[in-house]
């Protein structure tokens, strides 16, 4: 069977446990997170996308992952917030998609993750404030993550040519405020690692 046409474009924030810079980005589970274990929340603010038919432009997200040791050994425990405004098919089609069901870019999860926590479907914002980053859900998330400047004044410091999924190109932050409440979790990475990244997801 075909799988489903499907992208995402935009920008996505990731914040995590790891001092500054977490080693996932180059290693893909060479060595463990900075910590031993990682525990983290994603942003994604879709500009443009679609699946299939439906239609998931201006859409937000968020996303909360544990992984208890390398990312390659699997057994990761995630759960994902919808924007409230979505549809209940675009609800389906990002619950597809981030459960790696449709395969594509996020194809790993569905080898990787172990324990899905399901979907919650919450108002949530992101924002852009000079070279900050904002992500709210409210009574869950306050998220605000900054690049780390490079030689070249305000451009931030730059990942790039790793074998990293999520991005071609990872821009090195940390996070100002990272207080995440959710599922049974209470975490504060405030001065932690975090990253941005373009958001160019597809089939």
């Amino acid at each position: 069977m075909a799988k489903p046409d499907w992208s995402m474009k935009g920008e996505l924030v990731l914040a995590c446990n790891c001092t500054v810079f977490c080693p996932c980005v180059l290693s893909l589970g060479d060595h463990p997170p900075t910590e031993g274990y990682c525990q983290t929340w994603a942003g994604f603010r879709v500009d443009e996308g679609h699946f299939e038919d439906t239609d998931l432009s201006g859409i937000n997200l968020g996303l909360m992952m544990e992984i208890p040791g390398y990312m390659s050994r699997g057994n990761w425990t995630a759960g994902l917030f919808i924007d409230d405004k979505a549809s209940i098919y675009a609800t389906k089609a990002i619950t597809k998609i981030f459960t790696g069901k449709v395969g594509g870019t996020t194809h790993l999860l569905s080898i990787l993750v172990g324990n899905f926590l399901g979907v919650k479907r919450e108002p949530i914002s992101y924002e852009t404030e000079g070279n900050t980053r904002n992500v709210k859900i409210p009574k869950i998330l306050d998220g605000s993550v900054t690049p780390v400047p490079g030689k070249n004044g305000d451009e931030g410091t730059v990942i790039k040519n790793s074998q990293y999924w999520i991005a071609e190109e990872i821009i090195v932050a940390k996070s100002n405020r990272s207080r995440f409440r959710a599922f049974g979790r209470n975490w504060n990475f405030e001065g932690l690692s975090a990253e941005v990244c373009k958001l160019d997801w597809h089939s």
